[in-house]
């Protein structure tokens, strides 16, 4: 029996003295970083852990390993307070130490001139820590938290403190850590000194919060124009969101099909086709310019280049988001209610506006949120389309490459769009409350969704069916140019560019892969492909781990997870640069940092569609199956993973593109051997060729529709044991 009980703890120790005995301790600088193992016992640069303790003279890793042995012998002992304590200060301990170790001595020897004065220089030096490393502190952790577990913490379930642990630390280091890194020079001077002055002044100062009178009109600091703009975006997403999920899961059936794929296109499209088009249609010389001078005589303007431009951009690439959210929430609505409010004499129109749509309110203050930050946060269609309407990204990004180069500047621009953040963050909590949403409890529901009321429906059609026509015109637009010779000269169709960017010939030796982008489009979906999954997982984790468990830090686990969109993509990848760039984490030039920036950039997206679809989903579920005396991973397995389909897909497919269609966040970690999709777009578009760079965009989106539908087929739909839709549209 007691072998049984502490079977996980013998297990996570065993694996992190396997960290320490067949892994080399430190990294690897080939192959990005892939496992050297059958050179761990040869010379210094590969030996593992032990070796490295013992016998080239760095006894800093040697309490790590006494940390996994005191584990390892309080597994012999009864589960308690008392086997509680040595784990955790065995786990725990051990963690600490191998990360302190590791930031004080880097590949100079001291990192802190203190330490270097106070116990003089090292004879030997370390380098980024590699997989034995990694697994011994991933191990560490785990015990360290099994440790809480068994003196009484988490109710005592090893598997939600390991969860809770783990995720904390993920966020602390992958999150927190850089963007500390990032903003850190918000605080110092010119001369690397601590200088609060400077911060308030670059704060606090005209060009972010002056109101001036142009011409008439008034023109606004940045932050105000970030705050404006958020707030209209987020609003219209979330609208347009709405009645695009009213109607796929409500309307007509026709229209369910059709929407599902259009709605998501603009999400699956590289950002700088969204601006092409838009450009085309309503730039200078854009097709709205031309038919205005020829009916009307209106010499052509920039009138679309501005706060509008971006407004427009930033809806139609947003609006996809709130769409995949709020689905899920109206799918999740349950029937009986609607029904029961009928058997009480209430006409549909009522019924919609006192039952369904305040249930939809979860969903629509998580959309609202993600929306706001999406805006906060975007770089791509500003840069594009905003002309003189400037915005904190922009201002950010100027502030990092530009002739100013000015780090403090940027960070402190990016603690105001932290702090906006937060501030939406906290008002949404206040209005969500302590009220219940749960509509999916353990009894059956049999009932047949609620047709929208007449007024309702010709409302959702009046608004959603033209933008879906907008966007079938946009997109007609868009990609016509990878089909001419050249734009705007010659229009005779061509598929030169396509055979330039992913030609295939025969070789001697078989098939070759001539094309001139084939690299980085193979090094893209091998990436995304790898964050995907990742991404929904932990996004989801995170989310059941908010709905159905209390601890302290519980908002900040929230908010650090929420953190990335809040941060402009220019500033997460210089903290990743700067975090991970010198000892203990040397992630720099490798695929491995790629990764782990699309998949702390993506994670909210899965954590607010977790948390939309737990607040559906009756905690008497999870309660049940425990009483059934079924394992808490169990229970998330079996129980409540079926009921998140709709969040799984919503994760899945938004994590993936956005990993193959981001730029800012990843173009200071690409390097010549992981080129991404994007940039090298971005590199065919900076010498002019818009044809290639169009034929290429062409191709992502093609792939990327088809992975959606993939994932989607995978995954399948969530069964609620509701009745067949037939009777819905006889109703309607």
């Amino acid at each position: 029996m007691l072998r049984n009980v502490n079977a996980p703890v013998w297990s996570w120790a065993a694996l992190g003295l396997l960290g320490y005995l067949f892994f080399p301790w430190y990294a690897q600088q080939d192959a990005n970083g892939l496992l050297r193992m059958h050179e761990a016992w040869g010379e210094q640069a590969t030996a593992n852990g032990l070796l490295q303790a013992t016998l080239f003279g760095r006894s800093w890793l040697l309490p790590g390993l006494l940390g996994l042995l005191l584990c390892a012998a309080a597994g012999a002992m009864p589960p308690g307070r008392r086997q509680g304590t040595l784990l955790a200060a065995g786990g725990f301990g051990g963690a600490l130490a191998l990360l302190a170790s590791g930031f004080a001595i880097g590949a100079k020897g001291w990192s802190f001139d203190v330490l270097n004065r106070a116990f003089g220089e090292l004879a030997v030096q370390q380098f980024g820590m590699g997989w034995g490393a990694a697994i011994a502190l991933v191990a560490l952790a785990v015990l360290g938290a099994f440790g809480v577990a068994r003196r009484g913490l988490f109710r005592g379930d090893l598997f939600v403190a390991a969860c809770v642990v783990l995720s904390a630390s993920l966020l602390a280091l992958f999150i927190v850590y850089p963007v500390l890194r990032a903003l850190t020079g918000a605080f110092l001077g010119e001369d690397g000194r601590l200088a609060l002055a400077g911060f308030v002044q670059r704060i606090a100062n005209e060009r972010n919060f002056g109101l001036a009178c142009l011409g008439g009109g008034v023109r606004c600091g940045v932050a105000w124009n970030t705050l404006f703009l958020g707030t209209m975006t987020a609003a219209s997403t979330t609208l347009l969101g709405t009645l695009l999920a009213l109607m796929a899961e409500r309307g007509p059936r026709r229209y369910a099909k059709p929407l599902n794929v259009l709605a998501l296109l603009p999400i699956i499209t590289p950002p700088f086709v969204v601006g092409l088009g838009l450009i085309l249609l309503f730039g200078r010389a854009g097709i709205v310019n031309q038919f205005l001078e020829f009916a009307f005589g209106i010499a052509p303007s920039r009138w679309f280049y501005g706060g509008f431009g971006v407004w427009l951009a930033q809806t139609f690439a947003f609006t996809p988001i709130a769409f995949m959210i709020l689905r899920g929430v109206v799918q999740g609505i349950a029937p009986s209610l609607e029904e029961a409010a009928q058997t009480l004499r209430a006409d549909a129109r009522r019924t919609f506006t006192t039952v369904t749509l305040p249930l939809l309110l979860p969903g629509i203050a998580n959309a609202f949120l993600v929306g706001f930050i999406e805006s906060m946060a975007d770089f791509g269609n500003p840069i594009v389309v905003g002309g003189q309407f400037s915005v904190l990204s922009t201002e950010i990004f100027f502030a990092i490459v530009g002739a100013q180069y000015d780090q403090g500047r940027a960070a402190s621009l990016a603690w105001l769009l932290t702090s906006f953040a937060l501030g939406v963050f906290v008002l949404q909590r206040w209005v969500l409350g302590r009220r219940s949403y749960t509509t999916v409890g353990g009894k059956g529901d049999a009932g047949v969704p609620l047709p929208l009321p007449p007024n309702v429906r010709r409302l959702v059609q009046a608004v959603a069916l033209p933008w879906i026509a907008f966007t079938l015109v946009v997109y007609v637009f868009a990609f016509a140019g990878g089909f001419v010779q050249t734009w705007g000269r010659d229009y005779t169709p061509t598929l030169a560019h396509f055979q330039t960017a992913f030609a295939l010939e025969w070789g001697e030796f078989g098939l070759v892969w001539t094309g001139a982008a084939w690299n980085s489009f193979l090094t893209t979906i091998k990436l995304a492909g790898i964050s995907a999954p990742l991404t929904a997982a932990l996004g989801l984790l995170i989310a059941w781990l908010l709905a159905r468990t209390q601890f302290r830090g519980r908002n900040l686990f929230e908010f650090s997870a929420l953190l990335a969109f809040a941060i402009p993509g220019t500033v997460l990848g210089v903290g990743y640069i700067l975090a991970f760039n010198v000892p203990p984490f040397e992630l720099t030039g490798t695929g491995l940092i790629i990764v782990l920036c699309f998949l702390f950039r993506n994670l909210p997206v899965g954590v607010r569609a977790g948390t939309a679809a737990f607040q559906q989903i009756d905690k008497s579920l999870d309660e049940a199956s425990l009483m059934l005396r079924a394992s808490t991973a169990r229970t998330l397995r079996h129980v409540v993973l079926p009921l998140l389909k709709p969040a799984l897909v919503a994760a899945l497919v938004y994590s993936f593109v956005r990993a193959i269609t981001t730029v800012s966040a990843v173009i200071f970690l690409v390097t010549a051997e992981n080129e991404l999709a994007t940039t090298y777009i971005i590199g065919r578009v900076g010498n002019g060729d818009y044809g290639v760079a169009l034929a290429y965009c062409t191709v992502l989106i093609l792939l990327m529709g088809a992975a959606t539908a993939a994932i989607q087929w995978i995954v399948g739909e969530r069964r609620l044991g509701r009745r067949a839709a037939a009777t819905l549209a006889t109703r309607t």
